[in-house]
């Protein structure tokens, strides 16, 4: 089975780059390899918490980006302070503290979720946070869920970041679009392309192949739109199979 680090940009839901690792636990090492490569100047880097790690941190500043990465048990004494800190803040309503909020509720298929975002550049309470490269800011993002079949549930993520005085709804919109990673690239790759299905092992030819849909999948986002309606990926790859005009115009633009 290959294991692949992909660089996901939120602002066209593409695929910017893709790395084979040498196999489950060696992410970190692709993570760093990607972040060497691709021009991180005035991005904001939003990674799992694999990759809360100095070096990475190290690695995005210097090449001139921001990062906004989750914090759990794998940064154990961090986490434990960020979140003692922040749920205890937002018990006194972040009394004393600058800070900003961000309030939205979603609803739809029968499912009330309510986000809420609070960011803070007051870290002096945070200790060793000068060890950290770029440390300036932390968020919470507190999602409470009430769902027909299981109830409501309320669950808690915390991050550092090195944003300057951060703002509640960029900070929400940066961590919303980092999730949609699963539904804008991996669930449209197993729905459209069957890349869960596909048994290919031999060689390179899962990562060989595994780029190929990755470019297919970009052509069809970025071009395919123009072609047919409604704008299904599904659809637009048919079409592509039975009109070479549509194809040529996907591959030619």
């Amino acid at each position: 089975m290959a294991h692949l680090v992909s660089c996901f940009v939120q602002d066209n839901g593409q695929v910017f780059t893709q790395l084979k690792t040498e196999g489950k636990g060696t992410e970190l090492a692709g993570i760093l390899q990607i972040l060497n490569v691709v021009d991180l100047r005035g991005a904001t880097v939003t990674i799992d918490a694999i990759g809360c790690q100095k070096t990475v941190c190290r690695t995005i500043v210097e090449r001139g980006g921001d990062y906004l990465i989750c914090v759990k048990e794998n940064q154990k004494s961090l986490h434990a302070s960020i979140k003692n800190h922040l749920d205890e803040m937002i018990l006194e309503k972040f009394r004393d503290v600058p800070h900003d909020h961000d309030d939205t509720v979603d609803a739809g298929h029968g499912r009330i979720e309510r986000r809420r975002v609070w960011v803070t550049d007051q870290i002096d309470w945070l200790k060793r946070a000068g060890d950290w490269p770029g440390l300036k800011s932390v968020a919470v993002v507190e999602a409470t869920r009430n769902v027909p079949a299981t109830g409501r549930s309320t669950e808690r993520r915390y991050y550092i970041s090195s944003i300057v005085d951060p703002k509640a709804n960029f900070v929400a919109k940066a961590i919303r679009g980092h999730w949609s990673i699963e539904n804008g690239l991996h669930h449209v790759l197993d729905v459209s392309f069957h890349e869960d299905d596909s048994r290919i092992r031999k060689n390179n030819g899962a990562q060989n192949v595994s780029r190929l849909r990755r470019i297919a999948l970009n052509l069809l986002k970025e071009k395919g739109s123009r072609y047919t309606k409604p704008p299904s990926i599904r659809g637009r790859r048919k079409i592509a199979g039975w009109d070479h005009q549509f194809l040529l115009n996907l591959i030619a633009g």
